[in-house]
């Protein structure tokens, strides 16, 4: 099953995805060019460790722009309603639409979505049951490429031997301090920022509560039995195999696991 598109028209989302897009940018184009080619050429790292950082950032990038266009769930204006979840579904007083239960209005874009989680201004859409699992990936390769990103500026620095070649760039080479010291600005702000964020989104899969149901305190929701954290896990992602989680550019299928999935496993 393919990603179904959803473009959300807000001038401040563009923004935010646009920062990010930006400090993804000035890492990849930058970074190779001060640390990883340089130290290359002198035999001071391996071919493995530029192939690494690129897949790094390939990853990253692709998820965060499946994120930000696919569809996270939206309800359509007449949903069909199958017979044995009739009792299961409620009517949204904002938009006057049957939805499932756990369901949620965004104002930000206006309509329904599944399990909706939150709407998150930095891939400029809403993160709901379809497209939760790319959501989760987008934290993961970030934390990835954030962490290895420090790596390298601290290694370039403390560990590396000094490059015996003057850098053929005269505005990297005068400035290579500088654009170094952005770099690892920029990997701790977006490392400590995706650590809490992967943290968070990583307890309230275990624990089968959205951040909406979190900040509502909505003790019907909170209150339901507890699914094993398989079930929610592999609810989220599509499939039962772990190994696939966190795999990029495969498709996502809805999956519902009965809840004596825990004694299959």
């Amino acid at each position: 099953m393919g990603l179904r598109i959803h473009f959300v028209v807000d001038p401040q989302g563009w923004f935010c995805m646009g920062l990010i897009i930006f400090v993804w940018l000035y890492n990849t184009l930058f970074v190779p060019k001060i640390i990883l080619f340089p130290h290359y050429e002198e035999g001071h790292i391996s071919a493995a460790a530029i192939l690494c950082y690129y897949l790094f950032s390939l990853f990253c990038i692709a998820s965060l722009l499946r994120a930000s266009v696919a569809d996270p769930g939206r309800l359509p204006e007449n949903p069909k309603i199958p017979i044995t979840e009739k009792d299961s579904w409620e009517l949204c007083n904002k938009c006057n639409m049957m939805r499932p239960k756990r369901s949620h209005h965004c104002s930000r874009c206006g309509h329904c979505v599944r399990r909706m989680d939150h709407h998150c201004p930095w891939i400029n859409n809403c993160v709901g049951e379809d497209n939760h699992w790319l959501f989760l990936q987008l934290c993961f390769y970030t934390e990835l490429l954030s962490f290895y990103t420090l790596l390298l500026d601290f290694c370039h620095y403390y560990y590396f031997e000094p490059l015996r070649k003057v850098n053929a760039d005269v505005f990297v080479f005068r400035h290579e301090l500088a654009l170094a010291r952005i770099s690892t600005f920029m990997g701790l702000i977006m490392l400590v920022g995706i650590t809490g964020l992967f943290y968070t989104q990583l307890t309230g899969v275990f624990n089968d509560i959205t951040s909406i149901e979190k900040l509502a305190n909505c003790c019907e929701e909170i209150s339901r039995p507890r699914k094993p954290w398989q079930q929610t896990f592999s609810e989220v992602f599509g499939t039962r195999w772990k190994i696939l989680w966190f795999i990029p550019f495969r498709q996502r299928r809805p999956l519902r696991i009965p809840y004596h999935f825990a004694n299959h496993v």
